[in-house]
């Protein structure tokens, strides 16, 4: 890929010397894998190559991943400092991470909290078992489409486990809208989108906040954002 492409690829929301904040496209890798499709991190390491002339390698950390299909905004560091304190404020819960989803289903309740247990399996998909690893998110329902029988909510992860959201949902009869791996294979894009995100600077100690709107496609229509 042309090196220009790259850069007018990115939607870059903030960007100091020490950490830049982008939006990962629906489908894009957030890291590279077993296949050569382009990922983000290749994506933003050639985005500072090219816009600041380094010559060699760049130095850029991953910090946090989202899964393929999710969209929606993640921080890299662009400094080893930098990279260490946010690595520490998101074990010790101090970076805020909320997605939007649309789940099949009314919820009894209009606010809540799963609490299961993940085990991820050989075959790349996580399950829910006593075997597993405890897994906590909260949901607050924003809206409910009649019509289409569709839950627009609005989850905050406590815990960070393989497909969390996606397998707890499904297991609570609320399957994502989209989720051709854990909910109905119709073909649609997965509606889960990783829309805000609060953190504290690593150097400046400033509190940032980020919010995007996801893409307008998919079940997404059904709703106003």
């Amino acid at each position: 890929m042309e090196d220009g492409k790259v850069m007018n690829k990115l939607n870059i929301l903030y960007e100091d010397n020490h950490i830049i904040v982008v939006e990962k496209p629906i489908n894009v890798l957030s890291q590279k894998d077993n296949t050569a499709d382009l990922d983000l991190f290749t994506m933003t390491k050639n985005y500072i190559k090219v816009k600041y002339n380094k010559p060699g390698n760049v130095y850029l950390a991953l910090i946090h991943r989202l899964d393929r299909p999710v969209g929606g905004i993640m921080v890299f560091a662009k400094t080893s400092k930098a990279a260490k304190r946010l690595n520490d404020d998101f074990k010790n819960h101090l970076i805020t991470k909320k997605y939007l989803a649309i789940c099949y289903n009314k919820f009894e309740n209009i606010e809540g909290t799963y609490k299961d247990k993940i085990l991820r399996i050989d075959n790349g998909n996580s399950i829910i078992s006593e075997k597993g690893k405890e897994a906590i998110l909260n949901y607050k329902v924003i809206k409910y489409n009649e019509k289409k029988n569709i839950s627009l909510v609005e989850v905050t992860l406590e815990t960070g486990r393989h497909h969390q959201i996606r397998v707890q949902f499904a297991h609570h009869n609320h399957a994502l809208c989209g989720d051709q791996r854990y909910g109905i294979q119709d073909k649609k894009q997965i509606c889960l989108y990783a829309y805000k995100l609060e953190l504290i600077h690593p150097i400046t100690k400033e509190r940032l906040k980020f919010t995007l709107k996801p893409p307008k496609i998919s079940f997404w229509t059904e709703f106003t954002l």
